[in-house]
């Protein structure tokens, strides 16, 4: 049987049935994720990864597909060596693989109740280092960092069910204990 690679147009296709089926979160990053691995290791994809970065940022957002109504977004990311991204969430269901270069995720939890629109007390549960390959698969609520502790610059391949920039998401200072709106500059 010939190994047939795995495109970002097959990927969107089966991406687009998978979300038209319906079904919880859960159910829909168990069906992403093993796809967005695939993916992630194809040749398609590591040909359109432009590997740019933006230093005031400390990475690079290079979309690759969104639908119309900025729904299932498909982006490269490229991590610049020692930065990364405050805690943050997401307003939406996320996959994660890394492509080139280990990903460094911290996963915070919030402690307090959410009624102060401008507060937050975040308590740091867990870090872990994801390597090329390894996928995470992120429900609306997880609350995560992302850092680039290697000396090259790191891609990972992210999926959204709709563009971060379009879900009101949060960004979160756990010294200041504070929580904003969050847009990211894409390229």
């Amino acid at each position: 049987m010939m190994n047939v690679e795995y495109t970002l147009d097959a990927f969107v296709g089966a991406l687009r049935d998978i979300v038209r089926r319906g079904g919880s979160a859960q159910e829909v990053l168990k069906q992403v994720q093993p796809l967005a691995q695939r993916l992630a290791a194809s040749q398609d994809l590591r040909s359109r990864c432009n590997r740019q970065c933006d230093p005031a940022q400390g990475f690079g957002f290079q979309l690759l597909h969104e639908e119309p109504d900025h729904d299932l977004a498909v982006a490269a990311l490229s991590w610049l060596p020692g930065r990364g991204t405050p805690p943050h969430d997401h307003g939406t269901w996320g996959v994660v693989v890394g492509v080139e270069g280990d990903e460094v995720n911290t996963f915070w939890k919030r402690t307090d109740d959410g009624s102060n629109p401008n507060f937050a007390a975040l308590e740091k549960l867990q870090e872990k280092v994801f390597p090329p390959g390894v996928v995470i698969g992120l429900t609306p609520d997880i609350i995560h960092s992302v850092r680039n502790d290697g000396a090259d610059v790191s891609v990972s391949l992210h999926v959204y069910g709709r563009n971060i920039n379009f879900t009101g998401r949060s960004q979160f200072d756990p010294a200041k204990r504070t929580v904003t709106p969050w847009v990211v500059r894409q390229n």
